[in-house]
């Protein structure tokens, strides 16, 4: 057999795997993956198994349930002001990143560039390698992790196909405001370039705030797939359910790819989440129950050596280290994981260059004894 040539050389088992690999083996408290370690809701639950009985066991359509489709065209419309066709704009995925990979297949093709913003989620940059595009990143700067608009526009060249943001952000816990998507929208504007919009925390934003969908922008939407997550917003990450909005041109192609990729998603689950989705609160709720997380955990923490600026989305929190040792953040989070029981996720890995801030991401979508717990380890160091 000849020897192999692997098309991602550079790429190994990712952090998430790692630090929960070794929270395991040292029996750690785990607060580096991004699931809840508490129960969904036993509606959901009792709705699927409904479902199961009622005999929804084969293959749903390529594209989802149409219902489905139709109940979250409605909710679209009423979050963010813009009406999808649910036959045409809209396809439920097997999770986000499932619908992250399709778009890429989809469109980037050799030497083409896709901006992207670093740290970032990890799966982007090998997916547009594979496909033989090249990622040209743009290193967000703390405390506040702000973007800078004129670097990125300085980075457009003939060659660009792609931008990606996120938000609510993940690892930083940062969102993007209405300044900064008007701020994209003039530089998208005159241009061909697609956005890619990874907005699988849009119902996770905290201190009164709203989530700026590009869905809200018509210069952006007219661009855009947006990508969102069923396992996020209702604690159910092993189900890997999520959907994709895109304009009917660009959720053609996506759709040639997609029934090639898995060609459905879960059907049973898609019943569930048709009668669940029903009743908006299920997730409107979201930004209250995770905010009383979010400040449960820092006042927790008040008195550590720790410093940290809240969290403004998602369910992660970073947390400052340099008043506490020099080690790199990747040598430090091994260390907490196998000293002191508790894991975290280094920040550095999703950055350019590996830039180390002395920063750690720790989950807070965790009971509130596992968020106590935390703490106190944390304020013993």
């Amino acid at each position: 057999m000849q020897d192999l040539i692997s098309k991602l050389p550079t790429v190994s088992t990712n952090i998430f795997s790692v630090m929960s690999q070794l929270a395991t083996t040292h029996n750690a408290l785990n607060l580096s993956q991004g699931f809840p370690n508490f129960e969904t809701s036993p509606t959901l639950i009792r709705l699927v198994s409904e479902a199961m009985q009622n005999g929804y066991n084969q293959y749903a359509p390529m594209a989802g349930l149409l219902p489905l489709r139709e109940i979250i065209s409605k909710k679209t419309a009423s979050l963010y002001q813009r009406n999808y066709n649910p036959e045409e704009e809209i396809t439920i995925t097997s999770g986000a990143t499932q619908a992250i990979f399709t778009i890429i297949a989809a469109f980037i093709r050799q030497n083409d560039e896709v901006i992207l913003l670093k740290p970032a989620y990890d799966c982007y940059e090998p997916t547009i390698e594979l496909f033989g595009g090249k990622p040209v990143p743009v290193q967000l700067n703390g405390p506040d992790f702000s973007v800078n608009w004129d670097e990125v526009a300085s980075k457009i060249t003939k060659k660009t196909k792609m931008l990606i943001i996120n938000t609510p952000h993940n690892p930083t816990g940062t969102t993007l405001q209405k300044k900064d998507m008007l701020r994209l929208e003039q530089i998208l504007k005159d241009t061909n370039i697609l956005l890619l919009s990874d907005e699988v925390y849009e119902h996770i934003v905290f201190d009164n705030k709203s989530h700026q969908s590009a869905a809200l922008f018509p210069h952006l939407a007219e661009r855009s797939f947006i990508t969102a997550s069923f396992g996020k917003t209702f604690h159910t990450t092993g189900w890997k359910m999520g959907y994709c909005l895109a304009p009917k041109e660009l959720m053609k192609e996506f759709r040639k790819v997609h029934q090639f990729n898995v060609f459905c998603s879960n059907h049973p689950m898609q019943h569930a989440l048709t009668t669940y989705l029903k009743t908006p609160e299920n997730y409107t709720s979201l930004p209250e129950f995770f905010q009383k997380k979010r400040d449960l955990f820092l006042s927790l923490l008040k008195d550590s050596k720790f410093t940290f600026t809240p969290a403004s989305g998602t369910y992660f929190q970073l947390l400052n280290y340099r008043n506490i040792t020099d080690e790199s953040d990747v040598t430090f989070a091994k260390k907490l994981t196998i000293e002191h029981k508790i894991a975290s996720i280094p920040v550095s890995v999703f950055n350019m260059n590996q830039q180390d801030d002395k920063l750690l991401r720790f989950c807070f979508a965790k009971t509130d004894d596992a968020l106590q717990k935390a703490a106190e380890i944390l304020c013993n160091i």
